[in-house]
């Protein structure tokens, strides 16, 4: 009978806090798990159940203060890393363990090259020069597949897509050949193509080096397609855990029973609107086009391309019914979005909303429609002020419009969209970075609720 591995990490009742104008909030409540080398170990929750929090403090890069650990420990080959000094801790990541991120704009330095940034990462830890240095950066990034990385290595973190950006952060975390690679949300804000991609190359890394992976992942696809076992976070507490088909196949606690039912196609059948039996649409778009010049060279006197990003599509919106556009990076989604907000102008086409076109508006009468269209953007990183407050958020709607509400409702109303999003009280005196990207996308979600519009984007 072979023997069972001894695990890479060995977590043991990790109970993480932060300190609040209302006192503490637990955020981690004692959970306790193990990795091992060449499995991949899905956490699995929705936006505040704790698993960011966790890994953060494993990796030491909690938000402290509020933040702090109120207990437990976190072996790494034996070593409790909570006992650690600063110095020891810092040699330890990157070297042992790594982390890539889901907003890779944040983490990426916007003034050097990435090049230059991975290889910072040999010259500091390994002692190379500038020549070795940038030879091993150009190599990891042809490893991570960016085409052209010889070249694209001279780059700036903006000039990338939100794929490549991914790759290029995967490409500067295993720069040191970790034992531990912890992946907290690193597709959320891809298309399916490129997330698949991202995927594939995790595992493929993974399993050439022999490394434990911590999958941090509200998407229960995600976990199902890449995981060897899966740890269900609620609360702060880990209800189940397992491996991951059999978790799947058999769910056992009702907050995992009610994610397994939430899977498109598992749950009950839902009524969806019927637009045949519908009034007169709410929103009607006729031939959308938007062509974009590009210059082919430096000077304006080279040829300009036309790049037809969107080109004369039309559609249908009714009350009641939600309208999906599909399609991958590129397509033009966005761009049809931000024509129908008015942030771009169309090149042709017309919107028209309750018999008027909305792209002949401006002033007063545009502003009196922007009561009626709102919007949830992609990224809820770059989406909220970050000087501003939850409650100066969501209620700056009405401050705008300010025949909507009488200002001594706002503080009653905003907790009342807060609790519909699924956050609390406490949290409409906090700031952005203090939450969770998902929780961030909520209070978007209840700032586009704030003026009751009649279509959401």
């Amino acid at each position: 009978m072979s023997e069972q591995p001894s695990p890479i990490l060995s977590v043991r009742d990790l109970a993480v806090a932060f300190r609040t104008g209302a006192g503490e909030f637990d955020a981690v409540k004692g959970i306790s798990f193990d990795l091992y080398r060449g499995e991949t170990l899905a956490i699995l929750g929705e936006s505040g159940s704790g698993k960011s929090v966790s890994s953060a403090a494993i990796m030491g890069i909690l938000d402290s203060p509020p933040g702090f650990i109120r207990g437990g420990s976190a072996h790494l080959d034996g070593v409790n890393l909570f006992e650690l000094s600063d110095s020891a801790r810092r040699d330890l990541m990157g070297d042992k363990i790594a982390m890539i991120f889901q907003d890779t704009l944040a983490h990426l330095n916007p003034v050097y090259s990435v090049g230059w940034q991975i290889a910072e990462c040999f010259q500091v830890h390994r002692g190379f020069d500038n020549k070795e240095a940038r030879k091993r950066a150009v190599a990891l990034l042809e490893r991570v597949q960016l085409p052209d990385a010889e070249r694209r290595a001279n780059d700036y973190p903006h000039q990338f897509s939100g794929g490549q950006r991914q790759r290029i952060m995967i490409a500067m975390a295993l720069a040191l050949e970790p034992e531990i690679l912890i992946a907290d949300e690193p597709t959320t804000a891809l298309d399916v193509t490129v997330q698949a991609q991202i995927l594939d190359l995790l595992i493929e890394l993974r399993n050439e080096q022999n490394m434990g992976l911590i999958l941090i992942t509200h998407d229960l696809g995600v976990a199902a397609e890449v995981a060897d076992r899966l740890i269900v976070m609620h609360q702060g507490e880990i209800v189940e855990t397992g491996p991951v088909h059999e978790i799947y196949a058999h769910p056992q606690h009702p907050y995992t029973k009610r994610l397994m039912a939430a899977i498109p196609g598992r749950g009950p059948y839902r009524q969806i609107a019927d637009p045949d039996k519908a009034p007169k649409p709410v929103l009607q778009v006729r031939d959308l086009t938007k062509h974009f010049g590009v210059t082919s060279g430096l000077f304006s006197r080279d040829t300009e391309l036309v790049v037809k990003a969107v080109d004369g599509i039309s559609f249908d919106l009714f009350a009641g019914e939600t309208l999906g556009i599909v399609g991958e990076s590129g397509s033009g989604k966005t761009t049809v979005a931000n024509m129908l907000l008015k942030l771009i102008p169309p090149t042709s086409g017309t919107a028209t909303l309750d018999g008027e076109d909305i792209f002949s508006l401006s002033g007063d009468r545009l502003l009196k429609l922007r009561r009626r269209f709102q919007a949830v953007f992609q990224d809820p990183f770059a989406s909220l002020n970050p000087t501003m407050s939850v409650f100066d958020i969501v209620s700056e709607p009405w401050r705008i419009h300010r025949d909507v509400m009488a200002k001594a409702r706002y503080r009653a109303r905003v907790l009342e969209l807060l609790d519909a999003v699924g956050l609390v009280a406490d949290h409409a005196d906090r700031f952005p970075h203090e939450f969770s990207g998902g929780q961030r996308q909520r209070i978007a979600i209840a700032r586009a609720l704030a003026l009751e519009p009649e279509i959401i984007i």
